[in-house]
Formats: C-alpha cells, sequence, structure tokens
C-alpha cells in the first residue's frame, strides 16, 4: 500500500509533519512505516527555505526503499541549468536572470559543496519519469502513453532520464522536447488572443495548462488546471487546439503533482488525483493520498497539512 506525497518545494518542516501524521517514524535516520511505502511526486526544491533538508529526508527514504519517487520538473531545470550545452553555448538551461532568480536557493544552499551539488544533479538523473506500479501510476504532470512508449524505444526500455534524451529534449524543435515537457509540465493551451491570467508570481501567462483527461471540457474555462483564484481571467469562449490524451475510466489510478490546486483535496476524476496544493506559497498545504488498492479513488483518503516556515 502507497502514500502518495505532492511537490514539496523547499518546505522541510512541512514535510516532516506529513509524515509525522502518516505514521512515518525515523529509524537510523530514515523515515519508515511499518506497512507501507511512500511515493513522491518530484518538485522537492525551488522556492522553499530548506531545500537541503527536504533532500536530506528524502533521499534516504529513497535509497533505502522506504520510498519511490518520480522527477518533478524542477529537479529536471535543475540537471539542465547544471549540464554544458555540446554545442558550447553555455548550459542547456540558461543562466539567465529569471532562471536564476528561479533557481538560486537551491544553487546557494551547495555555496560551499561544490562536491555535494554535483553529487545531488547525479542523483536528480536517477529518478524515472514515470512510475506503472500495477494498481497505480505516477508522473508528475501528464501521463501520455504514447510519448512513454516512444521514450521507451529510444532508451531500451528505460524510464530514466540518460544522456542523449536529456540534451534533445532540451532542444525546442525535437519530438523529445514535446514528449519530456507533456510528463513534466503537462499539456497546455495558447489563450485566444488578447486573453491572459496572473500566474502564482503574478506574471501574466497567455499559455495555460489543461485538464488533458476531460472530455467534457468544451471551452478554455471548462479546461483549464491551475489555481481556482486565476479562473476569472480565463475566458470562456470554444477551444481552438486539441487538449486531450486518452485516458478511459478503466485504466488504473494515475497521481499527479505540478498544477498548483487550492482549497481542499479531492479527485479530479475517478482515476485521476493531483497531489500540488501550493505549499510553496503562503496558505497552501502538503497534501497526500493513502492508496489501499482502490480502483476508483475516494476524497477521504486524502491527507493534508498547512504549510509550516522551515
Amino acid at each position: 500500500m502507497y502514500d502518495l506525497i505532492g511537490d514539496i518545494h523547499g518546505c522541510s518542516a512541512t514535510l516532516l509533519s506529513l509524515l509525522e501524521k502518516l505514521d512515518y517514524r525515523s529509524t537510523d535516520g530514515v523515515y519508515r512505516h511499518t506497512e507501507r511505502q511512500a511515493v513522491f511526486l518530484g518538485d522537492f526544491i525551488d522556492r522553499g527555505p530548506s531545500q537541503r533538508a527536504v533532500l536530506d529526508i528524502v533521499r534516504p527514504m529513497v535509497e533505502q526503499e522506504s520510498a519511490l519517487t518520480v522527477m518533478g520538473n524542477h529537479e529536471f531545470d535543475a540537471i539542465a541549468f547544471a549540464t554544458p550545452d555540446l554545442r558550447g553555448d553555455g548550459y542547456l538551461r540558461r543562466h539567465s536572470e529569471k532562471n536564476i532568480r528561479q533557481h538560486g536557493i537551491f544553487v546557494d544552499a551547495y555555496a560551499d559543496d561544490a562536491e555535494g551539488y554535483t553529487d545531488t544533479i547525479a542523483w536528480f538523473k536517477t529518478l524515472p519519469l514515470w512510475l506503472d506500479l500495477g494498481g497505480i501510476r505516477v508522473v508528475h504532470a501528464c501521463w501520455d502513453q504514447q510519448w512513454i512508449d516512444r521514450i521507451r524505444n529510444f532508451q531500451d526500455g528505460s524510464p530514466l532520464l540518460g544522456d542523449a534524451l536529456l540534451h534533445a529534449s532540451c532542444s525546442g524543435s525535437t519530438w523529445q522536447y514535446q514528449a519530456v515537457k507533456t510528463l513534466l509540465k503537462g499539456k497546455e493551451l495558447r489563450l485566444a488572443e488578447g486573453a491572459s491570467y496572473p500566474d502564482k508570481e503574478g506574471r501574466l501567462r497567455h499559455i495555460m495548462r489543461v485538464r488533458w483527461w476531460d472530455r467534457g471540457a468544451r471551452t478554455y474555462k471548462d479546461a483549464f488546471m491551475g489555481p481556482e483564484s486565476a479562473l476569472t481571467h480565463i475566458p470562456d469562449d470554444e477551444i481552438e487546439g486539441d487538449h486531450l490524451i486518452e485516458y478511459s475510466h478503466e485504466e488504473p489510478p494515475v497521481f499527479l503533482g505540478h498544477y498548483w490546486l487550492e482549497g481542499k483535496p479531492a479527485p479530479l476524476a475517478a482515476n485521476i488525483a493531483c497531489l500540488d496544493y501550493s505549499v510553496g506559497k503562503p496558505g497552501g498545504s502538503l497534501t497526500a493520498y493513502r492508496w489501499d488498492g482502490e480502483a476508483t479513488l475516494q476524497s477521504d483518503r486524502f491527507v493534508a497539512v498547512p504549510r509550516e516556515e522551515g
């Protein structure tokens, strides 16, 4: 049985509170449950104040098999930020002012420990892009079977971010870029001309994340995937473009992070749940789902703790 845990974003005190609430106890420096296994949905870093402390909790759990994990887009970005471009053009993720600002707290945590930074980046590369555990599936943002199969074929079946996939996925003109972006950031749609909405940091966005499984969504507002507070800015116009991925109600439950939801946690569909409830900002919470084998997800299986400082 699994306890699936959403995006942590450097909030170590909140993570410890959630693990305690889920009855995980530290034994020889590793948090364990006597009967269950944690499954993290990625995005351990960026935003929060104690990113290295989060990794000091999570990594031993994964290495000692008291937890599993997938990669989040922030771990991918950290890898790309640290990896030189083979074309000699800086790094795979540009060291622009915006990227440095977003990623600076994580880099600063290793300012006096270059070896630790290199080792952490190497560990991020061991995190799979998806997990198929039989009864459930886990991916950071979007379960797209076609892209998963194509990555498998490209990498001899491996779900890991190999070097060839990493370099190819940092070029916007490749299928590898589209595949990794879809799994780690989800499906997106450009809004109608002139429409925009403020994101969690107040920047205006002209492209929105979408409910990629929702065949009933006919308008941009119906399809919008993100914080409810942004909905008033989303037009109710009919969708232009393809936003759907085939994921039937008969397929195993899939658990997601990434989307910065708000309010009381609940399933998005009978077999889809997002566990990112914005712990990286004041008023958010860190959310888990206690899965005991059910094919239809239940609202009373969610467990959340409010964000704590530290």
